[in-house]
């Protein structure tokens, strides 16, 4: 079977799923870019050591459906290994490894190692992939006579993995760089990404964790994180400290310095493909994000951007003059008009009229953020969505309750009085359709 009829293959096979329409959408998404500026997968020593087979297939799989993905890994726990094993003894200062002469070989030979052992355990899943254990990041000293052999990035070589990608393989770097004059350095692997993302502004940069992304205070993951609304308030609770603190603020770091159509992720190997290819994914999901405006003025809302941010998203045309007959009580819309929720006080219930999520804005966050931002405001209301809507897994999972009464499902949130329930049930469901017929 050749390359193209294997990728044909696999994406048919993807389509037929119950979520094929999103997945599709990605694929098409993802293929339009430039394939070295798709995404740079940061692969840890512990993933190395632990995963390296679930690692190999999910790299493979994204090549196999025409994805080329930068890929950089570590191998910290490796060289802890080696360097107790050869007797020799290192420190720390401000979390980098101060590296002399024989720590230096020691780096150079784990890494070298384990970037072998990847690339094989690659091309055994027949998929080619080509080593850049050194020469791809240039590098100067951070500080010698502080740290001896530990290099800044100064610029990366994308020649070399322009030709690697073009060639049909998987490029595979390691955090070694070279410095003036060709000496070797041990690079941070967090300073290596982000001279990465800095040289090909990817659309997605991923991070390979063993636990599966950002953790929350009760040790869930943390589904989604939009920094221009969420940064502050999680930098400032008291369960936020230490890797997790440094994690955040190196995201935000790396974020700052790319386009605003990327994202970071963070998730496991085996969650690769559901991260990258559904709404739902699986792990953390970090964008720069939008900030979410509130209205309580209906005339302040840029009333042409809101119509069209409904239209756009349930791809079908409101009745004319809905927009005006509307009584809007509150409205929160993302700052770019991508997402939106529309409310309505009728008689003594709030009423989620529209919550609407632009295709090319679902599955980065945004949907999650408005959501967050106006329950906190609006603990208890109703709304309706046709049975047959796919957003309607999202709706289940944060519905306190739904009902079916003929082509809607009606769900609500906050209300506990079944009487009362019952009664907004049927006249929700009884309400006017807002869409022109299809």
């Amino acid at each position: 079977m050749t390359t193209n009829s294997t990728r044909a293959t696999i994406v048919q096979l993807l389509s037929n799923m119950s979520d094929g329409k999103e997945i599709r959408s990605y694929l098409q998404r993802f293929s339009e870019v430039d394939q070295s500026r798709f995404a740079i997968i940061k692969i840890g020593g512990a993933i190395l050591a632990e995963q390296l087979e679930e690692t190999a297939s999910a790299l493979a799989f994204l090549h196999t459906v025409g994805l080329t993905p930068i890929v950089l890994h570590g191998g910290g726990p490796q060289l802890d290994r080696a360097l107790k094993d050869r007797n020799i003894k290192s420190n720390k200062i401000d979390g980098l490894r101060v590296t002399d002469a024989a720590i230096l070989d020691a780096a150079r030979d784990v890494f070298i190692g384990e970037n072998i052992k990847l690339v094989e355990a690659i091309r055994a899943q027949g998929t080619q992939a080509h080593s850049l254990s050194t020469g791809a990041i240039e590098a100067d000293y951070l500080d010698k006579e502080k740290f001896g052999f530990v290099g800044e990035p100064t610029s990366v070589r994308m020649g070399l993995i322009d030709s690697i990608v073009k060639s049909g393989a998987i490029p595979i770097l390691t955090c070694l760089g070279l410095a003036p004059g060709g000496q070797l350095v041990n690079v941070n692997a967090d300073s290596a990404t982000r001279a990465l993302v800095h040289a090909l502004q990817p659309m997605k940069i991923i991070f390979l964790a063993g636990v599966g992304g950002l953790l929350d205070g009760k040790g869930a993951v943390i589904h989604s994180i939009n920094l221009a609304e969420d940064y502050d308030d999680l930098m400032g609770q008291d369960w936020v400290e230490g890797g997790m603190r440094l994690k955040l603020a190196e995201i935000k770091r790396l974020l700052d310095d790319a386009p605003l159509s990327s994202s970071v992720s963070i998730t496991t190997p085996s969650g690769l493909v559901r991260e990258l290819f559904t709404h739902g994914g699986s792990g953390t999901l970090i964008r720069k994000g939008e900030k979410i405006i509130a209205f309580d003025d209906k005339t302040k809302i840029d009333g042409a951007r809101a119509q069209g941010l409904i239209e756009g998203a349930f791809g079908r045309k409101l009745v004319p003059g809905w927009w005006k007959a509307v009584d809007l009580s509150m409205a929160f819309v993302s700052e770019n008009y991508r997402a939106g929720a529309f409310l309505s006080r009728i008689g003594d219930f709030t009423y989620l009229d529209k919550f609407a999520v632009m295709e090319e804005a679902r599955g980065e966050g945004l949907a999650r953020a408005v959501w967050r931002r106006f329950t906190q405001d609006h603990p208890a209301f109703f709304w309706r969505s046709r049975t047959d809507n796919g957003f309607n897994a999202f709706y289940d999972a944060v519905a306190d309750g739904s009902v079916k009464r003929g082509i809607w499902t009606v769900y609500w949130k906050g209300e506990t009085d079944f009487a009362r329930i019952a009664k907004v049930v049927d006249d929700v469901a009884a309400m006017e359709e807002s869409f022109e017929d299809e």
